[in-house]
């Protein structure tokens, strides 16, 4: 059922608005015209920004309304899906089940969802081609710049920049099987259960990220305001001095000199470098070239292709198991590989399998999967339990990820500290040096 943002007075003569579900909007009115409401305003709500906590009317503070859109996170659909099949496994149909889910919710951009697809389901809709046209507005993080370079690398894509669709393909496509095979309720659970998985995957990759990252902030930081505010005052006291500097030191006043004079043209051209590297990567040659070249790198190559081969048998043995075809999943799982030299073994693997070739058989020759991934591969395909090996080869690959990453942090820790201690080490020998054979000078 649509909903609605209305405005009105109420019986007392005082303002009032709220967000109702109705057929139409001659339908509210009547409602609200019962309850002693006075319509002056109706519109439909697609984008859910009328929708607080509660039925009926909506008095009261939003910190989502202040904060700007909300969107549906991985995290938000993972909850729902997982709400979803625990309510059409308890034997409630899936329009209760859905009217369940639009009560319950708080996020006032998932309700307005859930509304609309109730709404389709209701018409005759199926449940895949109610999820298939529903969109939101697309994250665009950062201000001014930072905005519009986002802009130019997904229209250099050929995505919408603006807007994103909030169920991907997969989701739709695994809905659809369970639809087809009637077991809807145990392919949203699989598909709760791989989402999660997903998101857990994420937030360990994400995680083992900060750490660096943080430290590399704070240490340019504190390198560039040594650099242009501390070390010019000090090195001041060696001008007069007709005493010759060691070359560390005369390398410390020129690097200074240099970053105080030209700070602002180093920014520039940094921040070029960054547009000019995204420009690049978006295109097809170069974000090959750079794909093939994060493969070979040491440790982070090895990383990648674990995490891209836990989360390939993961969406693969899902969809699988979901009741999807081969080359329907494979076309899918491809495309959350997110490494380009991947997607095109996987590719070459779809065609071969078109031929009659085994899986497995392709993607050993492509070079780019480990050995012991196609072997259980080829032994589920022998056995007729593909989707049982992949999902097995995932949990493996999954907890190698997380050995590797907690090794990966351990080495980066003590790496990251001896860096900045070694430069901040350099910038104050570099001073104190001069001023000790000053001083020795001073007592001769």
């Amino acid at each position: 059922m649509p909903v609605f943002a209305f405005n009105g007075i109420d019986a007392t003569g005082k303002p009032t608005k709220g967000v109702r579900e109705a057929d139409s909007p001659k339908a509210l009115r009547g409602v609200l015209r019962r309850e002693g409401i006075f319509v002056s305003d109706v519109k439909e709500d697609r984008s859910g920004a009328g929708i607080t906590k509660g039925k009926g009317l909506s008095r009261e503070f939003s910190w989502q309304n202040l904060l700007g859109p909300a969107r549906v996170t991985r995290k938000d659909l993972s909850l729902m899906t997982r709400q979803l099949a625990t309510l059409l496994r308890a034997g409630i149909t899936l329009s209760e089940s859905l009217a369940a889910l639009f009560d319950q919710t708080d996020h006032r951009a998932l309700k307005s969802i859930i509304g609309d697809v109730k709404t389709r389901v209701n018409e005759g809709s199926t449940l895949a081609d109610a999820l298939l046209n529903q969109k939101q507005a697309r994250a665009l993080a950062g201000r001014g710049l930072a905005v519009v370079m986002q802009i130019i690398v997904r229209k250099a894509k050929g995505e919408d920049p603006y807007t994103e669709k909030v169920f991907s393909e997969l989701y739709i496509n695994m809905v659809r099987a369970g639809e087809t095979a009637g077991n809807l309720e145990q392919v949203l659970a699989r598909l709760a259960d791989f989402m999660e998985a997903d998101l857990k995957l994420r937030s360990k990759v994400q995680a083992a990220m900060v750490y660096p990252i943080i430290m590399a902030v704070v240490g340019v930081g504190i390198v560039a305001i040594l650099m242009i505010a501390v070390i010019p005052k000090i090195t001041e006291i060696f001008a007069d001095n007709e005493q010759s500097l060691p070359w560390n030191t005369e390398f410390l006043i020129w690097s200074s000199h240099i970053v105080g004079k030209w700070y602002w043209l180093i920014t520039l051209l940094a921040f070029a470098g960054v547009v000019a590297f995204a420009a690049w990567s978006s295109k097809p040659a170069g974000k090959r070239q750079w794909h093939a070249f994060v493969l070979k790198l040491p440790l982070v190559g090895n990383l990648v292709r674990m995490v891209v081969v836990a989360r390939f048998t993961r969406t693969l043995g899902t969809m699988l198991a979901s009741g999807v075809n081969l080359l329907k999943s494979l076309d899918i799982a491809k495309d959350i590989l997110g490494n380009v030299v991947l997607v095109e073994a996987v590719e070459k693997a779809r065609e071969a399998i078109k031929e009659g070739e085994s899986i497995a058989v392709t993607l050993k020759k492509s070079g780019h999967f480990p050995p012991i991934v196609t072997h259980m591969i080829a032994v589920g395909e022998k056995a007729g339990q593909l989707e049982v090996m992949l999902e097995t080869i995932a949990i493996n690959y999954e907890d190698e990820v997380d050995s590797s990453l907690t090794r990966l942090t351990s080495m980066l820790e003590p790496l990251m500290l001896v860096l900045m201690g070694g430069a901040i080490a350099f910038v104050v020998f570099s001073i104190l040096m001069p001023i000790m054979d000053m001083q020795s000078l001073a007592t001769q």
